[in-house]
């Protein structure tokens, strides 16, 4: 599915928190550029837990594919496609990875509106 390729970070928000912050359901808001849009319908959705960068490096053959099935701390992106009040669609993602020592929360990024 095409469409114009935002990649910015967005806020979400839920109605009730998740039970685990790092395995995130779809949210029923986003906030992009100070603008609230609800969620109607998850369109799709899907998990990627492939390692990137020097974290691709870091782990015995054995270990990397058990990972890339079920995850390990700090890395995945959860992704979304949903419908927003009005007809809006949007492509949207959830970074597991932390941002700093300080901040091990992830972080929310805007794929592309369609």
């Amino acid at each position: 599915m095409n469409g114009r390729f935002i990649g910015e970070p967005i806020t979400v928000e839920y109605d009730t928190a998740p039970v685990y912050s790092k395995r995130p359901p779809c949210p029923n808001r986003l906030i992009w550029r100070e603008e609230t849009y609800a969620i109607e319908s998850l369109l799709e959705s899907w998990v990627d837990f492939g390692r990137r960068g020097r974290m691709a490096q870091n782990m015995r053959p054995e270990h990397a594919a058990r990972a890339a099935q079920h995850g390990s701390w700090g890395v995945g992106r959860f992704y979304f496609r949903v419908q927003v009040t009005g007809g809006q669609m949007f492509e949207f993602y959830y970074d597991r990875a932390p941002k700093n020592a300080d901040d091990r929360h992830g972080n929310w990024f805007l794929t592309r509106q369609m």
